[in-house]
């Protein structure tokens, strides 16, 4: 058996007790779901998942300009039943 040894990491106290629900639906804890990720990062020769930031496209970014500008905003309206009598025109 190879050597082991400790690996200390903090994290979000909601996130550790949501990852460890769901390690222990698959039978796994966490030492051993971190291990998995682990050797596939190795095996993968990198992060084993997609990371990037996520660019809006043109309609996104025009309704950005939009808001910023104040342009293009719809009526602000007194109750749900106005609002819903303008939808629905």
């Amino acid at each position: 058996m190879a050597n082991t040894t400790n690996l200390n990491i903090r994290v979000d106290e909601e996130l550790k007790r949501n990852a460890e629900a769901i390690f222990s639906e698959l039978g796994l804890n966490m030492s051993t779901a971190v291990n998995i990720f682990l050797r596939y990062a190795v095996r993968y020769g990198g992060i084993p998942f997609d990371l990037r930031i996520e660019k809006p496209n043109a309609e996104t970014l025009a309704a950005i300009n939009d808001v910023n500008s104040n342009r293009n905003m719809s009526d602000a309206f007194d109750s749900i039943s106005d609002l819903m009598e303008d939808l629905n025109a």
